[in-house]
């Protein structure tokens, strides 16, 4: 028997924050949302994070998450984005630690190999294969916010959270996801 849940995946950032919500039941993926949060240049810093943990409470609320995946940040050379990004991905984390909702954090080439079989994929290339893995159309082309589904798809591929997951093989891969394999 499989374990139903529903992930928030979520692309940190201090000008565009993306999010994805999935749902998984009997093996199968379904897009609940994706979207942007666009947070103004015009806010300060501290307005773009109260933003950030007002969007993701609501999200919380509204979908009732059994688990949250964030993208990690990655190493820059700009320290001060470095600090703000982290910042953001504080508090998102924050919000979803008041819920008691689980956290698990995926570096991004973690998440274009689940996606795309290649840790230096392109945005593009990873909103292309998502395409390919959602039996709907999404209806974005955002790649802030293809780029957060992608972490939430991640979080599913590997099993995190719920019941623990047995070895994988290329084999059992494909038993799983016959609609996934191109002839």
């Amino acid at each position: 028997m499989s374990q139903e849940k529903i992930i928030l995946g979520i692309d940190p950032g201090t000008n565009v924050m993306g999010y994805g919500i999935i749902e998984v039941a009997k093996g199968k993926i379904r897009l609940l949302e994706c979207n942007v949060l666009k947070l103004k240049s015009t806010l300060s810093h501290e307005v773009k994070l109260k933003k950030i943990f007002e969007r993701v409470t609501e999200l919380i609320e509204e979908f009732i998450p059994d688990e949250i995946a964030l993208e990690a940040p990655f190493y820059g050379k700009n320290v001060q984005s470095m600090l703000k990004l982290g910042r953001a991905q504080g508090v998102a984390m924050a919000a979803a630690l008041v819920k008691e909702i689980p956290i698990k954090e995926y570096a991004p080439k973690k998440i274009k190999q689940s996606i795309t079989g290649n840790g230096n994929a392109s945005k593009e290339q990873v909103a292309a294969m998502l395409h390919t893995i959602l039996p709907l159309k999404l209806k974005t082309t955002l790649l802030d916010a293809t780029d957060a589904l992608a972490v939430a798809i991640c979080h599913h591929f590997h099993g995190i959270g719920g019941k623990t997951k047995s070895k994988k093989t290329w084999e059992s891969f494909i038993q799983e996801n016959p609609n996934r394999i191109k002839k």
